[in-house]
């Protein structure tokens, strides 16, 4: 394992984290009373958030096994959350051993616990960076990052319900140094957050994770379109995230899951 486990971490369980908001949302136990109460708000404005949560871990998981199954053996999942109900590097390296996974994210809690799961099952192709989303230069020169990700070969990237959480800058800054840094072929995944569907149920929702000093800001289509310019669509292309190639009939009433995914191939 390339972690260093003696680096102190400093936590805050006052305010709430988006990170811990989701595990509760998936019935998680790693949350505190800040994020418990925070996600209630949410759920109260808009109860399918646990659906939507649901179908967007199970896009992940998809978009996983498809990547691993066309070759892809190194994943780099920034924002990556609370390891929770099945994981990257679970999906992955349950199809190909050899797969390589770095998780980023700036909830120091997240550090914690990702450490414990990863010391604990003895995985050595596997790290945990704490970084902001934000700060790809550092990402991306991280000595972690740089020990098991090899930026020449074929890479798959994960944004997964984390771009909704950088109001303050462009979608496409966080990824333009990414794509930059891929080798052709490599993959971007990402889900987002939309508008497009019960406009005001999710305003009201992004109105609580405000209140909860973690602004989110959902896109519509067109602007997710963006985040993947230089790359080509996979088919189905954009779409909600349980028509993302279904394994199993879609039963969730898609009015309902406000959340888009996709996944590209760079050319």
């Amino acid at each position: 394992m390339t972690n260093d486990e003696q680096t102190p971490v400093e936590l805050n369980v006052d305010v709430a984290h988006p990170a811990r908001m989701y595990d509760y949302y998936l019935g998680g136990k790693d949350n505190y009373e800040a994020d418990r109460a925070a996600a209630e708000a949410s759920l109260e404005a808009a109860p399918e958030i646990r659906a939507i949560a649901r179908e967007n871990r199970a896009f992940l998981h998809r978009a996983v096994r498809h990547l691993v199954h066309s070759g892809v053996r190194q994943f780099l999942d920034l924002g990556a959350g609370l390891p929770t109900q099945r994981n990257v590097h679970e999906a992955a390296q349950e199809i190909a051993p050899d797969t390589r996974v770095v998780y980023v994210d700036n909830d120091p809690i997240v550090l914690v616990h990702a450490r414990a799961l990863l010391s604990g099952r003895g995985l050595g192709r596997t790290a945990v960076v704490q970084a902001d989303v934000r700060d790809t230069p550092a990402i991306l020169a991280d000595e972690q990052v740089r020990s098991l990700i090899d930026f020449d070969q074929p890479l798959a990237i994960m944004l997964v319900s984390v771009l909704q959480f950088v109001p303050d800058v462009e979608p496409q800054d966080v990824v333009t140094p990414l794509r930059d840094a891929m080798a052709q072929g490599g993959y971007l995944v990402v889900s987002h957050p939309t508008q497009d569907f019960r406009a005001s149920q999710v305003d009201q929702v992004a109105s609580t994770y405000t209140r909860a000093k973690a602004p989110a800001v959902p896109r519509r289509k067109a602007e997710i379109e963006r985040i993947f310019d230089g790359f080509e669509l996979l088919e189905p292309g954009i779409v909600q995230t349980p028509l993302w190639r279904p394994e199993q009939p879609v039963t969730p009433d898609l009015d309902l899951i406000w959340m888009y995914g996709a996944v590209g191939r760079k050319l």
